[in-house]
């Protein structure tokens, strides 16, 4: 295995309990594709600054990386089955880790953490780094959402959130590959979210003048229902086909797709979404589907990109 040529696994760290149970996960995920595993941590702004003025100084020897020092510890006390190298960088985290991740096979981090990973989730960074990681960004919830990290069979199935129209193929190419892997079934989720029914159209207030469109009511849910279970069969048959070693589970249900993933999520070793590729805008390629999956599903959640224009079939 070469280090330098063969896709690695990215995990970020900033020393914090929540970063070091992602790289855990991360360790896992490498030993389990039998790839190089690349920790990676962005220094503080102080301690950029204070490595610049000693360059600008010609002063050695530079200053040490405290946190990627502690976090080589823990990874050499845990062990290894695949080589490891350490990465110290500099620049902003929304920057320099879709940089650093730059084929790879996934980059991993954790929910929450502090300096450059405060609030991942809730705020810009968290939201920038899943719009622009050029590979499948896995974040590993905290402690207190999930009581096991297990990777093996008995963690439970790969969940995937699916629109029939709208995923990407290579979000569902990567939760078939994954279910594989692990050796666990895969559950495909499609929500459908179903029209008022009678009564609520004609209490609903309208504007004068303005007339409601014409809406398929929810006396016809079973029918809705199985269309969308005959769409649902449709998309996914050439990939059932090619993976024919993935027992697949193909569910429909009423409602609101993050609500039911989330509900799901519950006994799912891993939540599988694709990313909006429809906006040029980066920040913007985050759906609220996505969104909402970070923030509160308890298994890790896997944000699949689409391939680049110009790419497909490359």
């Amino acid at each position: 295995m070469n280090l330098e040529s063969d896709p690695p696994v990215v995990a970020a760290v900033d020393g914090s309990e929540h970063s070091l149970r992602a790289l855990s996960w991360a360790l896992g995920a490498a030993e389990a594709l039998a790839a190089p595993l690349v920790v990676a941590h962005v220094r503080s702004d102080a301690l950029q600054l204070g490595a610049a003025r000693i360059a600008s100084l010609g002063t050695e020897p530079e200053l040490p990386d405290t946190v990627l020092d502690a976090v080589r510890t823990v990874v050499e006390d845990r062990g290894h089955a695949v080589p490891v190298r350490y990465a110290s960088l500099d620049g902003t985290v929304t920057d320099v880790l879709p940089e650093a991740a730059r084929g790879a096979r996934l980059l991993v981090t954790g929910s929450r953490g502090h300096g450059g990973f405060a609030s991942l989730l809730l705020g810009s960074t968290g939201r920038s780094l899943a719009a622009r990681a050029p590979c499948p960004l896995v974040v590993v919830p905290h402690e207190a959402r999930t009581s096991s990290l297990d990777s093996g069979p008995d963690a439970g199935r790969v969940l995937l959130g699916l629109h029939p129209e709208e995923t990407p193929d290579e979000v569902i190419d990567f939760a078939f590959e994954t279910a594989a892997l692990r050796r666990v079934p895969l559950e495909a989720m499609t929500a459908l979210r179903l029209p008022p029914t009678p009564s609520a159209v004609a209490a609903s207030p309208a504007p004068a003048f303005q007339m409601p469109p014409p809406l398929p009511l929810a006396d016809d849910t079973e029918e809705l229902l199985s269309e969308a279970r005959r769409e649902l069969e449709n998309r996914l048959r050439p990939f059932a086909e090619h993976r024919p070693d993935v027992k697949l589970v193909k569910t429909v249900a009423p409602g609101d797709a993050a609500g039911l993933l989330v509900d799901a999520s519950a006994d799912a070793a891993l939540l599988v979404v694709g990313r909006h590729h429809r906006h040029r805008i980066a920040d913007l390629l985050v759906g609220s589907v996505a969104h909402a999956v970070l923030h509160h599903a308890a298994c890790p959640v896997a944000v699949v990109p689409p391939t680049p224009p110009g790419r497909q079939g490359a």
